[in-house]
C-alpha cells in the first residue's frame, strides 16, 4: 500500500512551513502529520547535507509518493534536483511537484518536463559564461589587468632574482619581502 510523504523546507528560523502544508492540502494530497517532514536549511545547501531529507529518504519505501510545493525543495539546482528524483524513482517512489501541476516528475511526462528544465539551466548556464568570456575579452581589449594585484612590483621581483643569484634562501627573502615563500619560487621560476 502506497504512503504519501511531504518535504516542506524554509532557510531560515523566522519561516515557517505552514504555507506550503496548506498547499499541499489545497491540491487534495492527505498527509498523515507523522510523514510531513520539515525542517530549515538553505536552498544552497546540497540534498545529501539535509538532514531531515536524510531521514526520508530511510524512511520511503517503493510505491510511496513525495510531495514537494516547488523543485527547489529536492535540490539546490536543476542538476542537483534532477539527481534526487532519479534517485527516488530508481526506489520506486513517485514524486509530485505542485508548481509544476502536480506532474509525477518520475512518469514519462514528468521526465519529459525535468528534461526541459535541465535544458533550459543548461543554456542559462552557458549564456553565463558566454557574457563572463565576452567581458573578460572586452576589459583585455581596453588594456584592463586581470587577476590579483601583483605583490611585488618589478623592481623588487628583480631584487628577488638578483637576492636568489647571490644565494639568499626563498625563506629569509620572504619574510624580507613581507611576502610567502611561495610567492618568491613564482619569481624564482618565472625567470
Amino acid at each position: 500500500m502506497s504512503r504519501t510523504f511531504a518535504y516542506v523546507r524554509v532557510s531560515t528560523a523566522g519561516q515557517t512551513t505552514e504555507n506550503q502544508i496548506r498547499e499541499i492540502e489545497a491540491a487534495g494530497f492527505r498527509v498523515d502529520t507523522r510523514r510531513v517532514i520539515a525542517e530549515t536549511v538553505s536552498g544552497s545547501s546540497a540534498i545529501e547535507q539535509r538532514p531531515g531529507f536524510t531521514r526520508l529518504l530511510d524512511r520511503l519505501e517503493a510505491d510511496d509518493v513525495l510531495i514537494v510545493t516547488k523543485l527547489d525543495r529536492l535540490g539546490r539546482n536543476a542538476i542537483d534536483v534532477a539527481i534526487t528524483v532519479d534517485r527516488l524513482a530508481a526506489m520506486g517512489v513517485r514524486v509530485h511537484c505542485l508548481a509544476l501541476g502536480g506532474v509525477d516528475l518520475t512518469s514519462p511526462a514528468g521526465r519529459m518536463t525535468m528534461g526541459v528544465i535541465n535544458a533550459v539551466a543548461q543554456f542559462e548556464r552557458d549564456l553565463l559564461i558566454e557574457r563572463t568570456q565576452a567581458g573578460l575579452e572586452r576589459a583585455r581589449a581596453e588594456g584592463a589587468t586581470l587577476g590579483r594585484p601583483a605583490t611585488l612590483n618589478a623592481a623588487q621581483r628583480d631584487a628577488v632574482r638578483d637576492a636568489l643569484a647571490a644565494g639568499i634562501s626563498v625563506s629569509a627573502l620572504a619574510k624580507q619581502h613581507g611576502t610567502s615563500r611561495q610567492t618568491i619560487m613564482r619569481v624564482r621560476d618565472a625567470a
